[in-house]
């Protein structure tokens, strides 16, 4: 009876085991969470209603953000080819009419050629780039790694220069400058610039060498180099974010200086690029608003140029200064 009964036993155990073995599959399919289908990178393919209102709400403030920043530069564009009697008529961007020949008129309006005085800012804007990169970069590795009495003080003193309008030095400079005879030169504003005057590439820059490792320095004054050298072979090769940020600054700022340039240049020989666009402004005649607007197009290409040559080292130097 005993030998009878184990073949039952062990077939109604292994027949509940087959039917408890679906049941638990199927508990199990039931319990695990259903989970939509992921992005290769990371992410639901399909986003909920509140996350799409709100990505076209974005979109939709960016796009209009940027049509209110770029309308005065298409405007200016559009104006460039329009009678002058026409400029302030039709302030859209609908153009009728194009006008080309105000550009030719623009480049002679003048007592020279506008080449003239593209050259007088390219004269300006290099000696004030190179100035500053010169100057600037010797100023920052002093403050940034030598020692000598009264170095905060220093530091601090050139921060608060960076608080100072121009309105406020304006005057004494002029004065210095003209007891020595450049006005009228383009020593004015390029002479500081060796100075180390722009405090604020001097604390960029100053940033940037603090990043940089002390252990490079003392590996090359181990090797016998003192300090012109390991400034000349270790810090300046790394400071090229630096540099070009430094750069791109300068010559955008310097190109688009007029107040600076309005009070020491006087003379038409020696206009830069701003002061001529000014002179186009006649207030006892009228004035030709289709050939400057058409001039102010063609100085804004060089900056256009600079920044997209540049924009690359501009935004690797922010971002390895310590900028926000």
């Amino acid at each position: 009876m005993t030998t009878e009964a184990a073949p039952h036993t062990a077939h109604r155990v292994t027949a509940d085991a087959t039917a408890s073995a679906p049941a638990s599959s199927e508990s199990r399919t039931r319990r695990a969470p259903s989970r939509a289908p992921r992005r290769p990178g990371g992410g639901d393919y399909a986003a909920t209603p509140r996350q799409r209102v709100k990505s076209v709400l974005k979109h939709t403030v960016l796009i209009a953000t940027a049509i209110v920043m770029i309308y005065p530069l298409l405007w200016m564009i559009v104006s460039s080819f329009r009678p002058s009697d026409d400029v302030f008529r039709a302030p859209g961007l609908w153009l009728t009419q194009a006008h080309p020949e105000n550009y030719a008129n623009g480049w002679n309006a003048l007592t020279s050629p506008f080449a003239t005085y593209l050259l007088n800012s390219t004269i300006v804007v290099l000696g004030a780039v190179v100035g500053n990169l010169v100057s600037c970069s010797m100023a920052a590795y002093a403050f940034a790694r030598l020692n000598f009495w009264g170095k905060k003080w220093m530091f601090a003193a050139m921060l608060v220069t960076i608080m100072l309008p121009i309105h406020v030095v304006i005057v004494p400079q002029y004065i210095l400058f003209s007891q020595l005879g450049w006005v009228n030169t383009f020593a004015p504003l390029i002479v500081p610039k060796f100075l180390a005057t722009d405090a604020f590439f001097t604390f960029l820059m100053v940033q940037f060498i603090r990043g940089i490792p002390r252990e490079l320095d003392e590996a090359a004054r181990i090797d016998g180099a003192g300090h012109p050298r390991i400034f000349l072979r270790v810090i300046l090769p790394l400071m090229t974010p630096a540099l070009a940020t430094t750069t791109i600054f300068t010559f955008i700022w310097t190109w688009s200086d007029f107040f600076s340039q309005l009070i020491y240049l006087t003379s038409p020989d020696v206009f830069t690029v701003p002061v001529a666009l000014r002179a186009f402004v006649d207030a006892q005649s009228s004035t030709d608003w289709g050939a400057m607007f058409a001039m102010s197009v063609v100085s804004l290409l060089p900056v256009f140029i600079a920044f997209l040559i540049g924009q690359k080292f501009l935004i690797k130097g922010i971002a390895t200064t310590g900028i926000k």
